[in-house]
Parts: C-alpha cells; sequence; structure tokens
C-alpha cells in the first residue's frame, strides 16, 4: 500500500517552540525501519535522537543541517518506493514553503499542560494525544514530567498520555506529606480520580515504578496495565550514595557527578541539565520535600532498601525494562521479576531508558498496553 510518511521537528517538552537539526544520520535513500535514528536535535533544553516514526525510504530531506525548523513542520519524507517522484517532490516543496513562512503544521496532539486538585493540593500534569486507552507516566526520585519527552509524542499518536508531577517535583506542591510510598500511591489514585480515568495503563521510572507498584495493588481495577522502567523496590542492589548524594548537593560540582550516573553515555548531562536541576532543587520547599522522600527508598542506616515485589498483582499485565549499564539500580533486580513480567534488558544504556533509548521504551509500553 502506497504512503506517505510526513516527519516533523517533535515536541520534546511544553517549553520547545523549535529545534536545531545538528546532523541527519540517515541519508536520502537510505531504508529504515520503525524506531531507527534518522536525526540528531538540539533544543535549549536538551539533544536528542529523533527516531523514524515508520519503516519506509528516507525519501526527502526538507530541512537540512544545522538550520532550525519550528515544532510540528514537516523537516524530510518517509514513503515506499511505489511511491511517485513527483509526488513526493509534491509534499517536499509544501514542507519547504511551511519552513521558510516558519508556521508548523496543526497538531492536534501537541502537549497540553494541566492542574490537578488532589486532596487540596495541586498536581501538575501535560497531557497529550486522544486514543481510547489512557496511559499515565510516573517519574522517578527528582525528575518530573518532562523526564518522558521523548517518549510521550510517540505514545501519543495513538493514546490519551498524562505526565505528572509527583508532589515534591516539577511545577506540583511541594507537600508531600509523609514522603511515603502509600501517600504517593495515593496521589496517583487521587489523580485518575480527579481527571475521571476509570483505568489507565501506567508506566513507572525508578521511584514511579514502585509508585505504580503500589497503585495496582491497592486498587488493581484501577490497571490495564504495568510498565516498569528501571523500577525501585525489586531486587537488592541500588546505588544509595547516588540518592543521597542527589538529595544533598547544592552546587553545579557537586551534582554534575550524581548526574553522570544516571546514563550510560555522559555526554547526555549537559550543562543545560544541571543548572535545570540546581534551579529546581533551591525551589522553597524542595529540598525538604526530596529528604522527605528518601528514607523510603534507602535506610538511613543503609539497611534494606524499599522492597515492593510482593505488591505486584498477579492479575495484572506487567513489562519490565532495564538498561544493561544502569548504575543506580542494575539490571540484576530483574530476577525478582522472573516468571511474573515480561523483561527487556537493553545493553548499553544506563538508568534513563526512557532517554536513551526512547524506541525500546516506546515499543515495552505498547507491548503491555497491547496484551
Amino acid at each position: 500500500m502506497p504512503f506517505i510518511e510526513r516527519v516533523t521537528m517533535p515536541k520534546w517538552g511544553l517549553s520547545m517552540k523549535t529545534g536545531k537539526i545538528t546532523e541527519w544520520i540517515a541519508r536520502e535513500g537510505d531504508e529504515v525501519e520503525e524506531g531507527d535514528d534518522l536525526a540528531e536535535i538540539d533544543t535549549d533544553k536538551i539533544a536528542g535522537t529523533l527516531e523514524a516514526p515508520r519503516g519506509g525510504v528516507l525519501r526527502r530531506i526538507v530541512a537540512d543541517a544545522g538550520g532550525e525548523a519550528p515544532v510540528g513542520c514537516v523537516i524530510a519524507v518517509i514513503a515506499g518506493h511505489d511511491v511517485p517522484e513527483d509526488e513526493i517532490e509534491r509534499v517536499s516543496a509544501e514542507a519547504r514553503e511551511q519552513l521558510a513562512r516558519g508556521v508548523p503544521a496543526e497538531d492536534e496532539g501537541s502537549l497540553v499542560s494541566g492542574v490537578a486538585e488532589v486532596e487540596g493540593r495541586a498536581v501538575a500534569y501535560a497531557t497529550s494525544g486522544g486514543g481510547a486507552e489512557e496511559i499515565v507516566l510516573v517519574h522517578g526520585y527528582g525528575g518530573d514530567k518532562n523526564s518522558w519527552l521523548f517518549v510521550q509524542e510517540p505514545l501519543a499518536a495513538r493514546h490519551t498520555v498524562y505526565a505528572l508531577d509527583l508532589p515534591g517535583h516539577g511545577e506540583s506542591t511541594k507537600d508531600v506529606g509523609d514522603g511515603s510510598l502509600a501517600s504517593l500511591a495515593a496521589v496517583v489514585t487521587d489523580f485518575l480520580d480527579a481527571l475521571g480515568i476509570e483505568r489507565a495503563h501506567l508506566v513507572g521510572h525508578s521511584l514511579g515504578g514502585a509508585v505504580v507498584t503500589a497503585v495496582a495493588a491497592g486498587a488493581p481495577g484501577r490497571v490495564r496495565s504495568l510498565t516498569l522502567i528501571a523500577p525501585a523496590g525489586y531486587g537488592p542492589d541500588v546505588d544509595a550514595s547516588y540518592l543521597r548524594g542527589f538529595a544533598e548537593a547544592g552546587t553545579r560540582r557537586e551534582l554534575r557527578p550524581h548526574l553522570g550516573k544516571l546514563f550510560a553515555d555522559e555526554g547526555l548531562v549537559t550543562r543545560q541539565l544541571v543548572d535545570d536541576l540546581l534551579k529546581y532543587k533551591r525551589l522553597d520547599g524542595v529540598d525538604a520535600a526530596l529528604r522527605t522522600i528518601l528514607p523510603t527508598l534507602v535506610a538511613p542506616d543503609a539497611g534494606t532498601p524499599l522492597d515492593v515485589s510482593s505488591l505486584l498483582p498477579a492479575g495484572v499485565r506487567t513489562v519490565a525494562v532495564w538498561g544493561g549499564a544502569d548504575q543506580v539500580i542494575p539490571a540484576t533486580n530483574a530476577a525478582s521479576l522472573e516468571g511474573r513480567a515480561t523483561v527487556r534488558v537493553i545493553e548499553g544504556v544506563g538508568h534513563m531508558a526512557q532517554m536513551e533509548a526512547p524506541g525500546e521504551v516506546v515499543a515495552a509500553v505498547e507491548a503491555a498496553v497491547a496484551g
């Protein structure tokens, strides 16, 4: 079946308006599969790799390397060999005209921010997409909804996707209560109530993995599936020094070495990333919030870390993803899920699999959704 896929500048986060194409990895005429690397893109927040939205032939590169394009503008065209050249040229000409005018394409799936009132506290979130299946993304300790910027848009092509800020994080209230796993899980359940979401596919990273497990344990009828990405609380291995170091770091020099443990490629720890996290940590209430939650993950006396493995309901479809080079919560912990979940280990990837291998994480979530 002939097809033409317009590859657009992605929207990686609410504030992203344009992106700069620093390098085209694929060349015109290359055969690409869905998820193959197409181009390196730089934003004012982060650099990332744009992946092919579907397989085919890269028939045109519309926006040259070195140039900027507004979010939503067509920057390349993927099609089959059977699409006539004059049709490819017609689509490319429209895209070049759009780029010249700096006008993005209509994008009904674009991110929209919101705030839910949960038990008198404000919980910020970003939502996109309009599919029947609803997916809720829950970040890790010290993260926020932007942790999902590389995976939310591809998932929103088929589903309705929410990425929330847990209390103490991002733009949500800094009131974390007692900071316990039960209280964080209650926030997610109440978030579902506030938005009228009857049943959701829950995706949790690190601390978020433990939180969504607790949600499934407490309200299994509200959970269609779980996708756990380097989840806390499964297995004995955890780098407690990272968690304590992150909580205590107050300067760029103190924070950067800890952030380096998050990625297999330390080059992803940009100055902008460090500065953004420092800015967050210096907000009123954040220091107290992080210190309140920390004992939930690691005991102050270096005792037994958080264990949620017994909470995982047998009847909830579960897919787990680990980076093979994860230094914070190593993939050796995946053994604790043997026989209870489909486990995927991605070699050459660290703790932030959703940023280093977004295509693999999207595929894992889709597998959990499809059942």
